[in-house]
């Protein structure tokens, strides 16, 4: 199989920017074996850049590194960055997710107004002669930790805050040569595979209006990262609003 296109720069995989090579350098990821590169950077991923909302699904995989957050598409623009950096061959998945699992995170009339289809995709990773889809980076641990106090009664499937799986106590986030998956359960359109989410996200964008999108990037979305900082700073569950 050609992987050359798996490893390509774009405008939005840009890992020779100075600051994606700085962290590649700092972390000695070229150094590890095939299997341990994978991991490191999607540790790295799911953990050290925290589970918010950035301004654009289209922004640079620098950007995200420079906001240090960021929700399923950005967080996978860094990911598939970092991962070509250090020769790991990727692509992107595009999907939509129904807007149910975003209930928590997204409150009031943001949730109302939001569109039913969210935009959505995971990365998928070739390794050992196998595409392996991931998914579980989308949320750090102390968040999803968090969740589990919060809902510490669920038992089987939960949807909501960010998550759609079907064993909210045992969601299949860990990378040890095996797909990950946390918003998987709540896909309804399957867009297919692209080499890079330039071309995944040049042929589909967010269905939303002119205004809703301005009143999304300016006033919506911090309205959505106080939420997920208040529910990962939480101190005592009991003052959290289901």
């Amino acid at each position: 199989m050609q992987m050359d296109r798996y490893l390509m720069e774009t405008r939005m995989l840009d890992f020779s920017d100075c600051k994606i090579q700085a962290l590649v350098n700092e972390k000695r990821w070229g150094e590890l074996d095939e299997f341990n590169r994978i991991k490191a950077v999607y540790n790295y991923v799911r953990d050290e850049i925290l589970f918010g909302y950035n301004v654009d699904d289209g922004i640079a995989a620098s950007k995200v590194l420079s906001d240090g957050y960021g929700q399923c598409n950005t967080k996978g623009t860094l990911f598939m960055a970092l991962l070509r950096a250090v020769k790991i061959p990727c692509r992107v998945h595009g999907f939509t997710i129904d807007k149910e699992l975003q209930k928590g995170a997204m409150t009031g009339l943001i949730y109302k107004n939001a569109p039913r289809n969210v935009l959505h995709s995971w990365v998928e990773v070739f390794y050992d002669n196998t595409w392996y889809e991931l998914e579980g980076f989308i949320l750090d641990k102390a968040y999803l930790d968090k969740l589990h106090k919060i809902n510490k009664d669920c038992e089987g499937a939960f949807c909501g805050y960010g998550v759609a799986v079907k064993d909210f106590k045992n969601p299949v986030i860990d990378w040890n040569g095996n797909n990950t998956y946390i918003q998987s359960e709540g896909i309804n359109q399957d867009f297919g595979v692209y080499d890079s989410p330039d071309e995944l996200f040049g042929e589909h964008r967010q269905e939303m209006s002119r205004v809703m999108a301005f009143l999304y990037r300016n006033v919506g979305r911090h309205w959505l990262n106080r939420n997920v900082r208040n529910i990962r700073n939480v101190r005592d569950i009991r003052n959290v609003s289901l």
